[in-house]
């Protein structure tokens, strides 16, 4: 249901910058009345890539780390506050920066229909910080428009593990990965890859049944020799329309003592 109430939203984006020449990766949602203005996919793509900016995921720290946009930081909910009004805590951002109030934040949540970015990015306005921006289309967005995947911490795979609709990627040399091999896990080598939509490996595993082409939302997570080659699989799979994407950046000795 998120990702079709993100899409829609897309759809709606898509409709309001087809007239013109921007594309929808440059578009952003231009809510009014709010504290602080938005950014778009691909601006947001751009601060990830220049280090320009604290990204900062305002949902509750085990969903951040189950799947977040890589890059992204996270604080402690500020305490006392019922879970419908979860908002992450101020003093903890401040700690987070060591007190420099004016350097760039961006914010993100699960999506325009979600609070959690909104409340922050209002009580970071009100404590003094003076470049505060969101990313109102969120996770979902950045799953649906990125064409890239999002991230898995260590401490979040048991949790993961117990989802026994999960797929489990290892994106090692296969003789590697027939060594030291997880139960349920199917073996996609980074260096199979070629450039392209239905190339290399990637076309082959969606032949072959190592990806679920029948439902496209399961959710996929990929780990490697290191965070590197096992991104760079992730990726490739989420450019072929895969939702639920993640790669665990660490390497693969570490995920099997997190998963003991």
């Amino acid at each position: 249901m998120r990702t079709a109430a993100v899409m829609l939203v897309a759809w709606g984006l898509f409709a309001s910058v087809s007239a013109g020449s921007q594309s929808i990766l440059d578009a952003s949602l231009g809510e009014s009345g709010e504290k602080t203005s938005d950014i778009s996919t691909n601006a947001l793509r751009v601060l990830l890539e220049e280090g320009a900016a604290v990204i900062l995921d305002a949902r509750p720290p085990k969903e951040f780390a189950v799947s977040h946009i890589p890059g992204a930081l996270n604080v402690a909910p500020q305490p006392g506050r019922p879970a419908h009004l979860y908002v992450s805590d101020v003093a903890e951002v401040g700690r987070l920066l060591n007190g420099a109030k004016n350097r760039p934040i961006i914010l993100y949540c699960n999506g325009p229909y979600c609070g959690k970015s909104k409340r922050l990015a209002a009580e970071l306005v009100d404590g003094g910080y003076t470049n505060v921006r969101r990313y109102q289309l969120g996770a979902p967005g950045w799953r649906t428009l990125a064409g890239s995947a999002m991230q898995t911490e260590l401490n979040a795979l048991g949790y993961v593990r117990g989802d026994p609709t999960a797929v489990w990627i290892d994106a090692r040399e296969p003789t590697k990965a027939a060594a030291t091999r997880l139960p349920r896990t199917k073996n996609i080598p980074a260096s199979g890859l070629k450039p392209g939509k239905d190339q290399g490996v990637v076309k082959e595993a969606k032949d072959d049944g190592r990806l679920p082409m029948e439902d496209h939302n399961t959710r996929i997570v990929v780990f490697g020799a290191n965070g590197k080659e096992a991104r760079a699989v992730a990726d490739a799979i989420a450019r072929e329309a895969f939702h639920n994407v993640s790669f665990v950046d660490a390497p693969s000795e570490e995920v099997f003592r997190a998963l003991r």
